[in-house]
């Protein structure tokens, strides 16, 4: 896969913002009790495009398509992360799932790729502390001259994503959390990572279902909006 070219593609396509969605209210839905000694909001799994938290088998299903530069996507999680997983993941009714979704360039492609390279227990602590640091990362983006960014596509794929990734803090970030430097240059040389996060971004972005991040999507139908209020509104109507 061409990285750049799905890059490219997901620039012109996408903006941080999105949304659409049908007002059917269905049946409540009854608590599903955790496995004995486990809480749904430490049970992480690892899907075809994204990671997910809590019940796999939940009948109320969230996906959200989010950038991790965006700040619509930051204010989502900024309200809407803790309602979401205390009030409904703990209940087993309703599963999240993360999929990475790139408008930012390979930045944010080193940023999604360096989540894949701790335990996976940790990919949503580290999604949340990303948002946290977004605006220092954002601030470190818009920083790089045009000479930097020449000087950063002259390198090969891996050589940009990495350059890209230190440039705006990602490296650091993750070493602060306890992530070795040389385990984190490591895990952006893994070529098969990188293109596993682009597909998921050409493919969603190539057939609709993203025109906009934070995208968020209940058992398959778009959520009208992008605020916490829009998704807890869509999650009860659901029967949450």
């Amino acid at each position: 896969m061409k990285i750049f070219a799905v890059l490219a593609f997901a620039l012109s396509l996408a903006a941080c913002g999105g949304s659409s969605a049908g007002n059917t209210q269905a049946a409540p839905v009854a608590t599903v009790a955790a496995p004995a000694g486990q809480d749904w909001t430490q049970t992480v799994g690892k899907t075809e495009q994204g990671y997910v938290l809590g019940n796999p088998d939940a009948p109320i299903k969230l996906v959200e398509y989010g950038a991790r530069l965006c700040p619509a996507c930051k204010a989502f999680a900024t309200e809407g992360y803790e309602p979401l997983i205390n009030n409904y993941v703990k209940t087993g009714k309703v599963s999240f799932e993360f999929r990475d979704f790139l408008i930012h360039g390979p930045g944010e492609l080193g940023l999604a790729t360096l989540a894949r390279c701790v335990d996976k227990s940790f990919f949503f602590p580290i999604l949340e502390q990303t948002y946290a640091n977004q605006d220092a990362m954002n601030e470190k983006l818009m920083a790089i001259t045009p000479a930097q960014q020449q000087t950063l596509a002259r390198g090969t794929p891996v050589e940009t994503v990495t350059g890209w990734t230190q440039a705006i803090g990602g490296i650091d970030f993750m070493k602060q959390r306890g992530l070795p430097e040389a385990k984190a240059r490591t895990c952006l040389a893994d070529q098969k990572t990188m293109d596993e996060i682009a597909a998921v971004t050409q493919k969603a972005g190539g057939d609709g279902t993203v025109s906009g991040t934070p995208t968020l999507i209940v058992n398959g139908q778009k959520v009208d909006g992008i605020s916490w209020g829009d998704v807890e509104k869509a999650l009860k109507r659901a029967g949450a």
